[in-house]
């Protein structure tokens, strides 16, 4: 597939594995509900969701409200504006959406004041300008006009990953870092891993306070911001499944980025120090999540 997101979205993201598709939609529903909560909906309004996907935001709507919604669904991605038509048709809502290929930055095809509710998930984090972003959010909505969003925070992940960078290199070659390093090259493959990268990268240059920040500077109102971290054993999957997990769009799986930067020694080292942990379900995984609400006054 040519479209890097919905190959990650439809196939990358669970590693085409169907039983670990389960457990990833799973998840991502309890994201969808928190936002859905925060939106506030009620029939016979217009919600925008920006960045649509699959439709996950837009479809959990239908279910909560019905089929008196109008929805309007963007997103860059041509394919997954098809995929969710598609959806839309099966579920009988087609004639009560709009599909619309833009950008998050300019959601052209929107008239100002139009919106009753915007939502996100997962979407500013890979938007350069955020505050053109935010700006074209307020732009939409009515006066009193509702925003809910759900974004992942990967800054306190890459620093952390820059701070092992930065010990890591700034000492001599000890056996006893073996797997340190390894572990550094595969998240380095997959993230920022320096504090020059970071500022740069537009998944990792802001924090939940900037959000915060953004909204408000973008004119919203009655601002009210949830962080929440979740730590937890990831489920137990098979080591091939595992390889083939992309953990976000446009980053590479493990297995290429084995087969591109391991020697065939260190991808022995490599899964022997961490196989055994992915398929008995003691892989530690880590969860941020921004929970954002705010009005148009």
């Amino acid at each position: 597939m040519d479209d890097p997101w919905a190959d990650w979205l439809l196939r990358r993201r669970h590693g085409g594995d169907p039983n670990y598709e389960r457990v990833i939609r799973g998840r991502v529903a309890g994201i969808r509900d928190r936002v859905l909560a925060g939106a506030r909906l009620s029939p016979e309004i217009t919600l925008v969701d920006v960045g649509s996907g699959d439709g996950l935001i837009a479809f959990g709507a239908f279910e909560r409200i019905g089929p008196t919604l109008r929805v309007v669904l963007t997103d860059v991605s041509e394919a997954l504006l098809k995929h969710a038509e598609q959806r839309a048709v099966s579920l009988g809502v087609r004639e009560r959406c709009t599909f619309l290929q833009c950008s998050t930055d300019n959601l052209v095809g929107i008239a100002d004041g139009s919106a009753d509710v915007v939502t996100t998930r997962a979407v500013l984090a890979y938007v350069a300008d955020k505050a053109a972003a935010a700006r074209e959010f307020h732009r939409v909505l009515k006066p009193g006009g509702r925003l809910s969003i759900g974004e992942p925070i990967y800054r306190d992940e890459a620093v952390l990953l820059a701070t092992l960078t930065k010990h890591l290199d700034s000492g001599p070659e000890n056996p006893a870092n073996a797997e340190a390093r390894l572990f550094q090259r595969w998240k380095a493959a997959q993230l920022p891993s320096t504090a020059a990268e970071i500022q740069k990268n537009s998944m990792t240059n802001f924090s939940e306070r900037d959000l915060l920040g953004l909204f408000q500077t973008s004119g919203f109102a009655d601002l009210h911001l949830e962080l929440h971290i979740d730590v937890r054993k990831a489920p137990p999957v098979s080591w091939e499944t595992f390889l083939d997990i992309a953990p976000r769009p446009l980053a590479p799986t493990l297995r290429e980025i084995l087969s591109a930067g391991f020697n065939e020694a260190e991808r022995t080292q490599f899964e022997k120090g961490l196989r055994a942990m992915v398929e008995s379900g003691r892989f530690m995984e880590r969860d941020t999540i921004a929970y954002l609400t705010a009005v148009k006054p």
